[in-house]
């Protein structure tokens, strides 16, 4: 019973105060993209939402020009026109940053106030 416990309870395996400052400054990370940490939570969801629209329009605007009886060969024209454009919309569309790592944070915070 003791040994099943004891798998169950994960300890660290660093017992060196230091060393697990070390690693808590490289694991842990900030928001440093220069808004509310909060806002990211609404704004992430709406640009991937912006960016979902701007594909849809993209191919809308191209098969709307196809009416009536459509020959195969524009067809197929149409759809490498529509996947090439929605392949550079989102290549050019919106990317979600990462966070920055807390020791990098901390460094720039040092610098800026041995400067001032």
């Amino acid at each position: 019973m003791g040994t099943d416990l004891a798998k169950l309870v994960a300890m660290s395996r660093v017992k060196n105060p230091q060393e697990k400052k070390k690693l808590s400054l490289a694991l842990e990370r900030r928001n440093t993209y220069g808004e509310n940490a909060k806002a990211s939570r609404k704004n992430i969801p709406r640009n991937k939402q912006r960016q979902h629209q701007e594909e849809r329009r993209v191919v809308h605007e191209l098969l709307s020009k196809l009416t009536g009886v459509v020959r195969e060969d524009e067809a197929s024209s149409t759809q490498i026109a529509a996947r090439s454009k929605v392949a550079i919309s989102r290549w050019r569309g919106f990317k979600k940053r990462s966070d920055t790592p807390l020791e990098v944070v901390l460094t720039k915070k040092r610098s800026k106030r041995e400067v001032s």
